[in-house]
């Protein structure tokens, strides 16, 4: 059945998304106990304490941690639930990843800290690029990846998909994303593509997954969302609900602003569940600025 005049997105809409000018805000992730998270994070890793806040109404608390400011940086957001100690993390999240000028060094100051490296630093398999991988407290991974002078040391959000063409269509059409660049490895059974809004050593991209002759993992409790700025959550909402009609999906929140907050948002999940918020840039601004 043909779809109505009405129900058509006109060209101009769809072209939004690589026009609008977007970048990574944050990933928003649960932990177990804040102030260790916080301990951590600036310690072994090297991060800075940028905010923290605590909702005792909403009955939680989070922090915002990276290397540098939420106006021009990635960073994460740790949420702590009171009460909760422990998340189960799921076999579809990946880890995230750090980019350094010396793998060697990051990797012994985290081990220094109490940190478990569960992959010392050293050249890839067949390659010549140095990485490492370290867990923190929660049992969340981080790549360790040797690059000089990157002007976004968090790097990466690593997930698994189940379709890794579909995934990229839907990335591409319903976030304006383009396709850094995709690596089979036969050997190891797997393929994955980095997406994101600039070229892949100047940014954060999402890497995904895709292991041979799996569809499906389990999300888990413990990774909730990246969060993405857009100059209109209105116009976003409009293409998301397209993309999802044709490639999958959901829509989780209608665009509109938060109640109290009054920044403007809208949420859903891709193909394979994983979620995403697109907020108002100028609002989140607004809301950094803010005099608490």
């Amino acid at each position: 059945m043909a779809e109505s005049a009405s129900n058509v997105p006109s060209a101009e809409l769809l072209e939004f998304p690589k026009k609008d000018k977007r970048r990574f805000l944050h990933a928003v992730y649960r932990v177990g106990d804040l102030e260790r998270s916080i301990k951590f994070y600036t310690e072994a890793f090297g991060m800075k304490l940028l905010r923290q806040r605590d909702i005792p109404e909403e009955k939680y608390s989070n922090a915002f941690l990276g290397f540098g400011p939420e106006e021009s940086n990635f960073v994460v957001e740790l949420t702590y639930n009171y009460g909760v100690d422990k998340y189960d993390i799921g076999t579809g999240f990946g880890h995230f990843a750090i980019a350094t000028s010396d793998v060697y060094k990051l990797a012994e100051d985290i081990k220094a800290k109490g940190g478990t490296i569960t992959r010392e630093a050293g050249p890839v398999k067949g390659g010549t690029s140095v990485i490492a991988f370290a867990k923190d407290p929660d049992g969340y991974l981080f790549e360790l990846i040797e690059r000089g002078g990157t002007p976004e040391p968090l790097c990466q959000v690593m997930l698994r998909v189940g379709d890794l063409d579909r995934s990229i269509k839907f990335y591409e059409k319903a976030l304006g994303m383009q396709l850094c660049r995709k690596i089979d490895r036969p050997e190891q059974k797997y393929t994955l593509a980095m997406m994101g809004y600039a070229e892949e050593k100047e940014t954060t991209v999402l890497e995904l997954t895709y292991n041979y002759g799996v569809t499906e993992y389990t999300k888990g409790n413990a990774y909730a969302q990246v969060a993405i700025s857009t100059s209109d959550v209105y116009k976003s909402g409009e293409v998301v609900n397209h993309v999802i009609k044709e490639l999958g999906g959901k829509v989780t929140r209608q665009p509109g602003p938060i109640p109290g907050i009054n920044t403007k948002i809208t949420a859903f999940l891709d193909p394979d569940g994983w979620k995403t918020v697109l907020v108002d840039n100028e609002d989140f601004l607004k809301e950094l600025h803010k005099k608490e």
